[in-house]
């Protein structure tokens, strides 16, 4: 698996503008390592980028979002990725009444992020986000190296 990413991967993968993930990592919301001017991006700051990108395109505000991230490292004392990367068998998901959050990580248990609440709720796969940003990143690996594999096919047959 890649361990690291340019700011150009992270948006590819996450759909966030360029701008955007600027304004974040100079918030410290998702803060990358620095290798001169080029801003590099860690597995867990790309799994926590798409987290984040989908909870915003469901309303979520960025005050919210550090908060939900604040928890989960307080909660799990580790990062988003690990966490939810850690076990195959569990699944994470965010649910949100469109204003709280909570977090489900089993069929019995709700772990209220921000307060308690009782109404409809829709529900945000994060083992789904984590798997959806590994299987494209996997999928641009293998159409990297069919095309470095088609240039030498077409050079031996001339």
């Amino acid at each position: 698996m890649q361990q690291q990413f340019t700011s150009n991967e992270v948006i590819v993968l996450t759909g966030i503008t360029a701008r955007q993930l600027q304004w974040w990592d100079e918030r410290g919301i998702v803060a990358p390592a620095r290798k001169g001017h080029r801003r590099v991006y860690s597995w867990d700051e790309l799994v926590t980028a798409a987290v984040i990108c989908q909870l915003r395109r469901r309303g979520f505000s960025l005050q919210r979002m550090r908060k939900v991230i604040g928890f989960l490292r307080q909660e799990f004392g580790t990062t988003l990725a690990a966490t939810v990367g850690a076990s195959s068998e569990q699944e994470y998901h965010l649910l949100s009444d469109g204003t709280h959050l909570y977090l489900r990580t089993s069929a019995q248990q709700v772990v209220d992020l921000l307060k308690n609440a009782r109404q409809p709720m829709f529900d945000i796969c994060l083992s789904d986000e984590v798997r959806r940003v590994r299987a494209e990143i996997q999928a641009r690996k293998k159409s990297a190296v069919a095309e470095r594999s088609r240039p030498q096919r077409r050079a031996r047959r001339a």
